[in-house]
């Protein structure tokens, strides 16, 4: 799915209820993701099937995938930022909170890939993992307080492959479509009746 109709279903299906904590929210057309009071442009390619694609929470299909995180608060080069990623056991889909991920007994057991806490002075934080299976992943980022020891973490629920989710904005669409339709075609035919009563 191309990045302009990612976004565009996002847009119209908002994912209330995600962000707390942070999450990735869409900015004029562009992917950002929020951890507390940092953001930074977030992207993900498939460069193996996708080319130089972007995409945001939906990922077509398995495989090599790239996602960057490019800066946009300088304090952010400043200090450690690691990157997880988990399948999502919580049953939270799109609605999921960082306080669904905390009541995980042992988070290591559903990790698929972990990147240590890491400083990039080039404000740009790269990693590549290779997905093996379609599914419904978390991502989690945390990032330190330059001069505290506070700890941000934001969390964003992704899709593998095939997604339910999609199929049902879809099926979603084509319903209002028809809907709509019957009731123009049943008003249309109400003021008809109307009308030619009125003439009579």
């Amino acid at each position: 799915m191309s990045r302009g109709v990612l976004c565009a279903l996002l847009l119209l299906f908002p994912a209330t209820g995600i962000f707390a904590g942070g999450g990735l929210v869409l900015e004029d057309d562009v992917c950002i993701i929020r951890i507390d009071f940092y953001s930074a442009h977030f992207t993900a390619y498939q460069p193996g099937t996708s080319g130089n694609e972007q995409f945001c929470q939906e990922l077509p299909n398995v495989g090599k995938t790239i996602f960057v995180m490019d800066y946009l608060h300088q304090s952010l080069k400043l200090v450690p930022v690691d990157f997880r990623i988990i399948r999502d056991v919580t049953g939270q889909g799109r609605y999921i909170k960082l306080k669904h991920v905390e009541q995980l007994d042992n988070i290591e057991q559903h990790t698929v890939f972990y990147q240590p806490p890491v400083i990039r002075p080039d404000s740009s934080f790269k990693i590549e993992y290779e997905f093996l299976e379609e599914g419904a992943y978390v991502g989690i980022v945390s990032a330190g307080h330059p001069s505290t020891d506070e700890i941000y973490t934001a969390v964003f629920p992704f899709q593998v492959g095939g997604s339910d989710q999609v199929w049902w904005y879809s099926v979603i669409s084509v319903l209002l479509t028809f809907s709509a339709f019957l009731m123009f075609r049943y008003l249309r035919k109400t003021r008809g009746s109307s009308s030619q009563g009125e003439s009579t």
